[in-house]
């Protein structure tokens, strides 16, 4: 694996930390005033502190469901991801996209939801039960 880095904004650097750290899980890295970064499944994740930049997403339909076009991810093993959703709902998270299995019968099948971080971040947790199907176009 090949972790990435990605940075994204927020409004509000306590209330994104109990985000990624309390609900998420993530541990906490290197911080400063202005910026956080989280250890997002084996990825870096750096959210700087930007108000200006948390704007509305806009959203294109996909399998019937309206995906916000611009979001990030992950991809979770089978198990993992279901204990996720659970989690999610217990805490009343509002989801985007409630959890559902999408192409369900289809090449591609994929458990999915999305939902916003507290600053309008869209983010998307995905599963296979077959991840070499991550990549199949038919």
């Amino acid at each position: 694996m090949h972790p990435f880095h990605l940075a994204i904004p927020t409004n509000n650097l306590e209330e994104t930390r109990q985000f990624y750290s309390g609900l998420l899980g993530c541990k906490i890295g290197r911080e400063a005033p202005s910026w956080i970064d989280f250890d997002f499944f084996g990825h870096q994740l750096s959210i700087h502190l930007k108000p200006e930049e948390t704007t509305k997403i806009s959203a294109n339909s996909v399998d019937g469901k309206q995906v916000p076009v611009r979001h990030f991810g992950i991809v979770l093993p089978w198990e993992d991801w279901h204990i996720l959703s659970e989690n999610l709902q217990r805490n009343n998270i509002e989801f985007v996209i409630e959890p559902y299995i999408r192409f369900q019968g289809e090449v591609g099948e994929q458990a999915t939801m999305f939902f916003f971080d507290p600053s309008g971040n869209a983010l998307e947790f995905k599963s296979f039960k077959d991840i070499s199907q991550l990549f199949a176009t038919s």
